[in-house]
């Protein structure tokens, strides 16, 4: 008999950051499934919902909790038209769900050389790939500084706050280590522009909000989220002279691309 290429899990908790959009759920975890903070796991339902269905509809979700958590969590909008994620959204806790056996991904700090700045944007539930390497103490021993940028429409997206605070309490070797900047496109915040991150990099005006240069000689940027976002502003940034490692050198920009 083939041996399956995934492990059947079970729905522990969920959150309802939105009633009817915004959720995350927590399952089980195999003993054996590891993976690096910012990969990806892909996650599996059956089309059929009978009891003994296999599953055939797969979509890749980040890890939320950090690798050495005892489940796993995972971090979801709900697309109305969608295959996935309205099933997704609809488990409740002690319902099934399927986990490949393998973590996915490249958007990792080890891309990254020693020292410098490392930034982290993210526009809506792309924010769930950072969180596990904010909990990785590594994360703020290679980096000098650690930028958090997450870029949503409206205020009450803004999710996981308390846990970000909570980790540059445990981590930070001073207050100046971390920058959190949270960005409302739809709606005004205090103190910070109605803008999109990729305004807010091709104008400057996010390098003065958060105190921090994008000089490609120090700084190391990641981005996860909205494709659009990713390829926008992937390209403003390759006009600054950022871009991926290749060959064994190790570059100064990681991009997430699991749309």
């Amino acid at each position: 008999m083939t041996q399956e290429k995934y492990t059947r899990q079970i729905i522990t908790g969920r959150t309802e950051w939105i009633p009817g959009k915004l959720f995350s759920i927590v399952t089980t975890k195999d003993p054996a499934f590891q993976f690096v903070p910012g990969q990806f796991a892909r996650l599996g339902l059956p089309e059929n919902a009978l009891d003994d269905a296999k599953p055939d509809i797969w979509r890749a979700y980040s890890m939320v909790t950090p690798a050495h958590a005892d489940g796993l969590e995972f971090y979801s909008i709900v697309v109305p038209e969608g295959q996935f994620s309205p099933r997704l959204h609809d488990l409740q806790v002690g319902d099934a769900i399927y986990v490949d056996k393998t973590a996915f991904g490249f958007m990792t700090i080890e891309r990254f050389p020693q020292g410098g700045q490392l930034w982290m944007l993210a526009t809506g539930t792309g924010l769930s790939a950072y969180l596990p390497m904010l909990d990785d103490p590594q994360t703020w021993r290679q980096f000098e500084r650690i930028i958090l940028v997450h870029g949503v429409r409206q205020a009450n997206e803004l999710t996981y706050q308390e846990q970000i605070a909570s980790l540059a309490r445990k981590y930070a070797v001073n207050e100046q280590q971390f920058v959190y900047l949270p960005l409302a496109s739809r709606e005004a915040l205090p103190n910070t522009p109605q803008a999109r991150i990729t305004t807010l990099i091709s104008s400057g005006q996010l390098e003065q909000l958060t105190g921090a240069g994008l000089d490609p000689a120090i700084a190391r940027v990641m981005l996860c989220g909205n494709p659009a976002m990713v390829t926008d502003a992937r390209k403003i940034l390759a006009d600054r002279g950022f871009a991926p490692g290749r060959r064994g050198v190790p570059g100064n920009l990681a991009v997430e691309n699991y749309w």
